[in-house]
């Protein structure tokens, strides 16, 4: 079953299973899709919503890695795909939802693992690190303020107060609106792929020492956490500009990221880092040129390298890079990147432009 062939396909189900087509055709078209996210969707049971809040086993195995040994109880563990992979590190695991379609999903697609239908709301368990995964989508629109999950996250952490908890959130989530509903644990920001997936709040009895924030990029394996030291000096560009993984940047980690590996910042307020060496496994932009920014001077600066085709990254400069492309009229044959952004404050800010080579 193809795009192409969906309606010849649909029609064929219809002739050969009747009224179960249109579910045998959901289920094909929906494991084919949880193949971004899970390694093996085969046999599995969805709905669309779940599959789009269901976390990419990636970043699941991350979080049961932090909870190996523990006793878990997945109070919205909706079609499973935490349950998944808890089963592996956890001591003992149990799973609840307040869906019984979706319990009995779970069901068909995690096998060994105790389940039943509750409200998150009222715990059924004693004993146990509870994990929380409240929906962030009503008819598949997002719901951004932490109130309106369901269930609310204000009164989840009230029903959990003196528990051990582990709830997962929108990775735009206001950390301050977090705090003012009186969570004082860590707040985790997950990358993978080169994209930031979730935020997950650990109670304070489940993260280490002071650490009140933490960033977990997948794709390298490292994490920086605010209990690291943050010297971090602002200076001119050197050979190198680093634009940190996004995770740093939304955990605020930046200055703590740029001491781990002897960086410093083109600007106070600006996450763009510079140094001399790459991180390990790192992207960077190897500077050949630095300009003021205009479109007039950036455009004769890129036809004298011959420049035709530019990456154009913008950090504190209201340039849109899709806008401005086409504008510049490359018709080079060479490849560049181009790091525009602000440096300075006040009447001494100005807008740069660095030429660079992308190191991959």
């Amino acid at each position: 079953m193809t795009a192409k062939t969906l309606v010849a396909d649909i029609a064929s189900a219809r002739a050969r299973f009747g009224d179960r087509a249109a579910v045998l055709v959901e289920t094909t078209q929906l494991r084919r899709k949880a193949a971004t996210k899970l390694s093996n969707p085969d046999g599995w049971l969805f709905t669309d919503e779940a599959l789009q809040q269901a976390t990419a086993e990636p970043v699941a195995r991350h979080r049961a890695r932090r909870l190996s040994g523990a006793r878990v109880h997945d109070a919205t563990c909706s079609i499973g795909t935490e349950l998944a992979t808890l089963r592996e590190a956890a001591e003992l695991v149990i799973g609840s939802d307040i869906d019984p379609v979706r319990i009995a999903m779970a069901r068909n697609n995690v096998e060994g693992v105790d389940l039943c239908r509750a409200d998150a709301l009222r715990p059924i368990t004693h004993d146990t690190v509870v994990v929380l995964d409240p929906a962030r989508r009503s008819a598949g629109r997002r719901r951004f303020d932490p109130r309106d999950y369901a269930p609310p996250l204000d009164e989840l952490l009230d029903v959990y107060r003196q528990r051990d908890i582990v709830v997962k959130c929108a990775p735009g989530i206001d950390f301050d609106a977090v705090r003012g509903l009186g969570f004082d644990g860590e707040i985790e920001i997950t990358s993978l792929a080169g994209s930031v997936r979730e935020a997950c709040l650990w109670s304070a009895g489940l993260t280490e020492g002071e650490i009140r924030r933490r960033a977990s990029l997948l794709d390298t394996g490292e994490q920086i956490t605010d209990a690291e030291p943050d010297d971090c000096a602002v200076a001119p560009a050197g050979r190198w500009i680093v634009d940190p993984d996004g995770a740093v940047v939304r955990a605020g980690l930046v200055r703590h990221y740029a001491a781990r590996h002897g960086l410093w910042q083109l600007d106070a307020a600006i996450a763009y880092l510079s140094g001399d060496r790459l991180p390990p496994g790192v992207r960077g932009f190897e500077v050949l040129d630095e300009v003021a920014f205009s479109e007039r001077r950036l455009r004769n600066a890129l036809a004298a390298r011959d420049v035709g085709a530019v990456e154009i990254l913008v950090r504190g400069v209201d340039v849109d890079p899709d806008a401005l492309r086409p504008r510049l009229r490359l018709r080079g044959s060479q490849q560049a990147s181009v790091v525009i952004t602000r440096i300075g404050a006040g009447a001494a800010s100005r807008a740069t432009a660095f030429i660079c080579r992308p190191s991959r």
